[in-house]
Order: structure tokens, then sequence, then C-alpha cells
């Protein structure tokens, strides 16, 4: 069902043509590593690189028969490179080469993530700044705490997919590793110069110490930085469903004509790409538990880990790659209703305002506790009797025997408790993608 996700250029990465292709760039680099050492012909190599070719319905068909996928592969080689055939796989193991092409397939899909994340980034960021001046209530707890602005939100989003981005980068490195080094990663049979030769021209890192395989952890940290990026998007998901529910209606995803939301009610404009993305993020966090689960394996190394990898790896990626495009559209159309975010900060009677008058209350020398009590006594009742918060306080004789007048309305004015927002907007402004 992933397919029904992906994107062509993400795909293309993991096709069984794709796959036996990386196979065969790392088959080709040892033979030229081995040549510059010495050890095959160049006319040989010349040769190699001149009919080595594959045909990936034969080598299934091979497969079969040998039930080794590398094996297959070699002898589809051999079958059309004839006896320079035999300079091939020379000396290694197949995990030299099935580990070394999947850090080339794993830096492809990486280049495409880190391309769409960055999009993404620079998508919340200019919103951010087109919405600075946008005010609207902030909420903990799902409940009114004080003004905020809708670009504030946008920024920290911003701000939390460039931690992404960065987490994303340092994992594609460490993931971008191969290793020829032999059955047990002794060099027993290989020249330790050949892989540095291979893995040069491959433009890898390469394992300092390996054994059969390459050490799990690096895709454990891979599919870490997956799994934080799709939940971030989550994150964003999630909070646009919210400023969509009908009694808040804040900001809402882009509804084109001639969509749908519901075969019953015609009425309805549903949330159905956030909800997605929520529910797909769940699928890349599962995921990620697998590849933990691999990064322990017995002694120099088993097989449990390859099958799972065949499947979370391509997996992950492609729906990753789905995600950020999805959110990238997300948030490019999403429509914002000012009018309604002013609307809903008059719907706590000014309660909103309450720390403020606290401040105030204990700036004209009131004790901290007997503060506390005398604005939350007008609060409880402006919200029991839904009252206006101010007119209470205006009519609390206590209250008023240490505020004036002035005081109190310089209290319920948003702009004090936004007037140092140009701090945030500044290093909004300065992310650098």
């Amino acid at each position: 069902m992933i397919e029904r996700y992906s994107t062509p250029e993400m795909t293309g990465i993991w096709t069984d043509e794709a796959r036996m292709a990386a196979w065969l760039q790392v088959e080709l680099a040892v033979c030229e590593a081995w040549a510059e050492l010495g050890e095959i012909p160049p006319e040989a190599v010349a040769e190699i690189k001149q009919k080595a070719c594959f045909d990936v319905e034969r080598v299934k068909e091979i497969e079969e028969i040998t039930q080794h996928d590398v094996i297959a592969f070699l002898t589809n080689l051999a079958e059309n490179v004839g006896d320079a055939s035999k300079y091939i796989h020379f000396g290694l193991t197949s995990s030299d080469v099935l580990d070394t092409a999947l850090a080339l397939q794993l830096r492809a899909a990486g280049e495409l993530l880190l391309e769409e994340t960055t999009k993404l980034g620079r998508i919340l960021q200019r919103r951010a700044l087109e919405h600075r001046d946008t005010v609207m209530i902030g909420r903990t707890h799902g409940i009114h705490a004080e003004p905020i602005t809708f670009g504030m939100v946008l920024g920290l989003w911003a701000f939390e997919v460039k931690r992404g981005l960065g987490r994303l980068q340092n994992a594609t490195r460490q993931v971008a590793v191969g290793k020829i080094s032999g059955a047990v990663g002794t060099y027993a049979n290989v020249d330790p110069r050949v892989e540095q030769l291979v893995m040069a021209i491959l433009d890898l890192g390469l394992e300092p110490v390996s054994t059969q395989v390459v050490q799990r952890d690096r895709h454990a940290e891979f599919m870490s930085a997956l799994a934080l990026l799709a939940t971030t998007i989550e994150k964003i998901a999630l909070q646009v469903r919210h400023y969509q529910r009908t009694e808040v209606l804040e900001a809402e995803e882009y509804f084109a004509p001639g969509q749908k939301g519901s075969s019953a009610m015609p009425h309805k404009r549903n949330p159905i790409i956030s909800e997605r993305l929520c529910g797909q993020a769940r699928i890349v966090r599962g995921n990620m538990l697998v590849a933990y689960e691999n990064v322990a394996l017995w002694h120099e190394r088993d097989i449990s880990h390859s099958s799972a990898e065949r499947v979370i790896l391509p997996d992950s990626t492609i729906l990753l790659h789905y995600m950020l495009k999805k959110a990238c559209w997300l948030v490019d159309k999403l429509n914002v209703y000012p009018e309604a975010m002013a609307a809903n900060l008059e719907k706590s009677y000014g309660l909103i305002y309450s720390q403020r008058v606290l401040l105030q209350l204990i700036q004209s020398g009131v004790l901290r506790d007997d503060a506390y009590k005398m604005v939350q006594r007008s609060a409880m009742k402006a919200w029991e009797d839904r009252l206006p918060f101010k007119d209470l306080l205006a009519g609390d004789p206590e209250v008023m025997r240490r505020l004036t007048v002035a005081d109190l309305d310089a209290c319920f004015d948003p702009a004090y408790q936004l007037r140092n927002l140009g701090v945030i907007f500044e290093r909004v402004e300065a992310l650098e993608w």
C-alpha cells in the first residue's frame, strides 16, 4: 500500500533494477581498486566494464534455484561477461556488496528527504513572517492562556524542522558508510587498501571496525531521524486539526473546488490531509522500532535484519517523502482566519489578562499570595457567571484601592504581552536553509 503514497524519484531508488545497479557499481569499484593495486589486469577491468550487465528477471530465475540473491546476480553477470568474470567479487563476501550498495541507496534517499525538508522549513519561515502580527490566543492544556501570534506558532515549527534537517543530515552521513573487509571483517582475503580505494570511488565513509556487516546502529540513527521528522509533521498536522474544529475555526486546510468531504453530509470540510499525516507518522515510528531491534545481531552477523530492512527502509523513506510534500502543501495553502482568532480572544471574558493584573497588584505593594486571591476571586466569578473580568475587578474595592482606572485599562491591552516578540522574529528571519 506504500506505493499509493510514492513519488517516482524516491520509488526509483528502491526498485530491483536500482538495487542491482548499486550492486554492480560496488563490484566495478572493487575491480578498479584491485587493478590499481596490480592484482587484476587493466584490460580485464575494461572488458568487465564493457560487458557487465544484468537482467532482473534472469537474476530472479537463477535465485529460484540458488536461494541466494547475490550469487544469482553474480551468475547472471558471468553469463554476460565471460572469462573476465573470474575477477568479479574477488575476495569479497556478499555483505561487502549488499551493505555498501545499501549505503548508496540510503544516501540518495536521504538527499531527497533533505531537499523536501528544506522546502518545508522555508515555507514555514515565510508564513511565520507573514503572520508575525496576527494575534491569537495561546493555549495551555487546551485552555485559553495569554495572547500570542500565529507567526510564533509557525516560527516554532520552522525551528523544529530546522533541527530535524540537522539530524537528518548527520544521520545520512552516518549511514553513508560501506565496508569491503571480507567474511568477518578481518580483511583475510582482501587488501584493506581496496576498501579505501572503493570508498573513495563511491564517495562513502568506511566502517573502521566491521564484522560481516556495517553496524546497524547507523541505520537505527537514520530511522530515528526519519521518525522524528515524521513526528514533527504530525505535530503540525494535529494542531491544524484543532484549528479547523468548528468551535475554533482559526485556520483550515485548503478545500479545492469540486472537493467533497463526506458521502453523507455535503457541508463537510474535513482536515483529511492532516489526519492522514498523523496516521502515517505512526508507521514511520513503528518502523524505527524495527531498526532498533536490528542493532543486536548474533556475533559477527546473522541475517535477521535483512528481511526487515527490505521493508522498513524503502517504506519509511518513500512514506516520509510523501509526508514532507503534503506538509509543504498543507502549510503553503493553509487558510488563516485572523477575524476568528480575534473573536476567540474575547471568549474567556478577559480572563487571559489575569497575570498582568496579578503583577500590577504585586508592583503596588500587595503580597503575591494576597494578590493571587484577589485576582482569582473575580476570575472564578467571571467564568462561572459569564461576566466581564475587567468589570468585576473594577467593582472590587480591595483591588481598586491599589490600582487606578488607567492601571486597570493598561492590564487589558494585549500589546503589553506581545511587546517583546521582535526578538523572536529576528531569530525566525535569520534562519538559513
